[in-house]
């Protein structure tokens, strides 16, 4: 922001010491640290508002596309789900396939839930022993 050497600081010292004086110098370095920390934060309260003004309205972009494509393909919807249904209807290759592995299934798909091999092993544990 500022670019400043450090031949440009020995100046900027040099010249304060010489009007501000010694004596004075430690007063006036804290006035300054305190305004620069006012200023820093004013400055950082700013950036977030305006940070966080951007964000809103950029999620309300994104919610009028979202709502603009949730409407077009609801449009479609009805049309492909009265002929999905119809297809499904009429092409059930095997009703007994698990459809995730491809193989038959020889009972209810409750005998191959895997929690209920979790509590069976649980059930065998004596409980009370640590």
């Amino acid at each position: 922001m500022f670019d400043l050497g450090a031949a440009e600081l020995l100046v900027i010292v040099i010249v304060a010491v010489i009007v501000i004086g010694p004596k004075d110098m430690p007063v006036a370095l804290r006035m300054a640290g305190r305004w620069i920390g006012k200023v820093r934060q004013v400055s950082s309260q700013f950036r977030t508002g305006f940070d966080s003004m951007i964000r809103e309205a950029e999620l309300e972009d994104m919610e009028k596309k979202w709502k603009e494509q949730n409407e077009a393909i609801m449009a479609k919807a009805p049309a492909l789900g009265a002929s999905a249904e119809s297809t499904l209807d009429a092409d059930d290759p095997a009703p007994n396939m698990d459809s995730e592995l491809g193989e038959e299934m020889i009972g209810p798909p409750a005998a191959y839930d895997q929690s209920s091999d979790v509590e069976a092993d649980d059930a065998s544990e004596p409980k009370g022993e640590a």
